[in-house]
């Protein structure tokens, strides 16, 4: 059986808190064996895993986490900046074009600057002809959530969706956080797991729950250390 957690940010992010290198031997030591580098739009951090992934023994698939008009997308296999801004169907759209995927995290998720989709717009999205096919999975379990209720309500919503696949993600801004959410499939290798996510067989492994001082605390501290490598 396969993991992968297929949501974490590193330096590259401006609230994330971990170097490229640092992230891929903690993905290493806590057993995953496929990740994604979804730094808020921008796919540098992201490129540069992909080409030192090999020297850690594991999968980097690249990816960006885009600030759409209604809410974050997460685009994976793109090698491309997707710009942000536009309307959900329209990013999905044209992650589409640049060959991608699209999953949906922390849908309906509040607090602390989460700028997250409502499960209107992934219910329109999902309506749409072109944009269903692209946007394949939602994020039923984000381990760093502080609103916790919403990994429920996303359950809910894929569940009202079942020929989609869900995921369970880590969404790391701290090297600690890495794998606390992941996403079971069969196989071990990235096109297993995209195999997996066309046809929705995923499932959602949890870590040990973490409460919400815990998350801010070791955050914020790994913010401060990390202020130097984040400007350079």
């Amino acid at each position: 059986m396969g993991l992968a957690d297929l949501h974490i940010h590193t330096v590259y992010s401006y609230d994330g808190t971990a170097s490229v290198p640092a992230v891929l031997a903690r993905a290493k030591q806590v057993g995953l064996g496929v990740i994604a580098i979804t730094d808020h739009d921008e796919i540098k951090g992201a490129l540069k895993a992909f080409e030192l992934a090999p020297q850690f023994d594991i999968e980097v698939i690249p990816g960006i986490e885009i600030t759409t008009a209604e809410g974050d997308l997460l685009a994976l296999f793109v090698t491309q900046p997707i710009e942000p801004g536009y309307s959900l169907i329209e990013t999905i759209l044209r992650v589409g074009e640049a060959g991608g995927i699209c999953i949906a995290p922390h849908p309906m998720a509040r607090g602390a600057g989460m700028k997250s989709l409502s499960g209107l717009s992934i219910l329109r999205a999902l309506d749409h002809p072109v944009a269903s096919r692209i946007l394949i999975g939602i994020e039923t379990y984000n381990a760093t959530a502080l609103d916790r209720e919403s990994n429920v309500l996303a359950q809910k919503l894929w569940e009202e969706c079942p020929h989609i696949a869900q995921v369970g993600n880590s969404d790391a801004h701290y090297l600690q956080a890495i794998g606390s959410g992941a996403t079971e499939f069969l196989g071990n290798t990235a096109a297993h797991l995209l195999d997996a996510l066309w046809i929705g067989a995923t499932d959602v492994r949890q870590g040990e729950p973490m409460s919400s001082a815990q998350i801010l605390g070791s955050w914020a501290l790994n913010f401060v250390i990390s202020a130097p490598a984040r400007i350079k």
